[in-house]
């Protein structure tokens, strides 16, 4: 199976002229959108379900700016950095919308600057250490893969808002998909070292998967993304051993607390400053 086979299975529903979805969506997203909670939609859930994607993205979009002057190649630099853009701007719209709706009023920064390792709720895969370019690109390929399948799901919820963002952000993440598995299939049916890194990471990412299930289960499309890849690729499909611990429950690594301090430093030591 070929490179370009893989990116249009993996694309297919998504025809547009547009290559990557950087720089898209300069549009207000939430333009004419009710921001009123609807009736039957509990406030205190809604907030909890956006704090948790906004820190997923959040911690993501950190660990992939650590490749900034550290990628193999300039575009993939810039690649990278703009998926962690994507990514941000989509924390942004959620930790908002939390504030909106749990009754704190709190803006994005509070919620990204201002709270302990401790109170964050994003997934454990998303803050492990950045590892080679190969684990970069395989994490990459299953949390883009995952968050993908999960927004899709919520472009029908109640909520207009979160509906908005989720909207919104399956342009972004189905070419964040699409970028991973090229380099993929690109690394793992590549040279012997680049396919041993590739095994290795899928390795590395296995123990992480089953946490990725959430209230809505994509643990079938996830699987068929990879299997679709892994066979590009010529590699095996990741074996599951899930390890103890849940980011969602606040039970996290020893390496997300060093990740927000480099994250928060400067909001921490000047907190009343502007732009």
């Amino acid at each position: 199976m070929s490179d370009d086979h893989v990116y249009l299975t993996l694309a297919e529903g998504h025809e547009d002229d547009t290559r990557w979805a950087y720089g898209t969506g300069f549009e207000d997203p939430l333009h004419g959108v009710d921001t009123t909670v609807p009736e039957g939609v509990d406030a205190g859930e809604l907030a909890a379900a956006c704090v948790a994607l906004a820190d997923d993205a959040l911690v993501s979009a950190q660990r992939l700016a650590e490749w900034v002057t550290r990628a193999p190649e300039l575009e993939e630099e810039v690649a990278l950095a703009n998926i962690g853009l994507d990514l941000l701007g989509q924390a942004r719209l959620l930790y908002a919308r939390a504030g909106q709706v749990d009754g704190t009023g709190r803006d994005e920064d509070a919620y990204a600057y201002f709270r302990d390792a401790g109170d964050f709720r994003n997934v454990t895969l998303a803050e492990l250490p950045g590892g080679d370019f190969a684990f970069a690109i395989v994490r990459l390929l299953v949390l883009s893969s995952w968050r993908l399948a999960h927004f899709r799901r919520l472009e029908t919820h109640p909520d207009p808002v979160l509906a908005a963002v989720a909207a919104k952000g399956v342009k972004e993440l189905t070419y964040h998909r699409q970028y991973a598995a090229e380099w993929a299939v690109r690394l793992g049916d590549g040279t012997d070292e680049s396919h041993r890194r590739t095994r290795t990471a899928l390795e590395q990412v296995a123990p992480y998967l089953g946490e990725l299930h959430t209230a809505y289960d994509v643990r079938d499309e996830v699987a068929d993304v990879l299997r679709q890849v892994t066979e590009a690729a010529g590699l095996p499909l990741p074996v599951y051993r899930p390890l103890p611990g849940c980011g969602r429950a606040g039970e996290h690594t020893e390496h997300l607390a060093p990740l927000l301090a480099e994250l928060q430093s400067v909001a921490r030591a000047h907190p009343e400053a502007t732009w």
